[in-house]
């Protein structure tokens, strides 16, 4: 049954995302955002996953808008390659600095996760990257109101 469902999942995605550009940058903001919730699994400190979760849940809120962005992007300039519309380059750069931003964070909280004995400034590093994430969807929503 799971084979079935994901089969449906991928012509969803390829009938709304297509198979170029736009898909590539969704796929990585949600493996990004796989990764991140990858890296809590192995935190042991009850404090540091209760933040690093509630920064998880943040980041996982902003997949349907990235979602949102890409299919819009998808519609108005169709994609099946790796060439980038010209007048969606900005859309596309945020989505890549979004998706770049998510990569990091994850590498902050494994870092987190690795440290050796009390951490003094809990997640903040880990909350400062993801707010950059925010900033660059946020900024691939805004071209595509421009």
């Amino acid at each position: 049954m799971g084979f079935l469902k994901t089969a449906l999942a991928n012509r969803r995605d390829d009938a709304e995302l297509g198979k170029g550009v736009w898909r590539r940058a969704h796929d990585r903001f949600r493996r990004g955002l796989d990764r991140y919730h990858q890296v809590l699994e192995g935190i042991d400190d009850d404090v540091l996953y209760s933040e690093m979760l509630v920064i998880g849940d943040g980041l996982a809120e902003l997949l349907p808008r990235v979602r949102a962005v890409c299919v819009e992007a998808q519609r108005r300039a169709p994609s099946d390659a790796l060439d980038i519309p010209g007048r969606y380059a900005g859309v596309h750069r945020a989505l890549s600095r979004g998706g770049n931003a998510l990569a990091t964070t994850a590498e902050a909280a494994a870092m987190l996760r690795l440290a050796v004995g009390p951490v003094p400034m809990g997640a903040l590093s880990v909350q400062r990257r993801a707010a950059t994430v925010l900033e660059h969807v946020r900024e691939a929503e805004q071209f595509l109101r421009a």
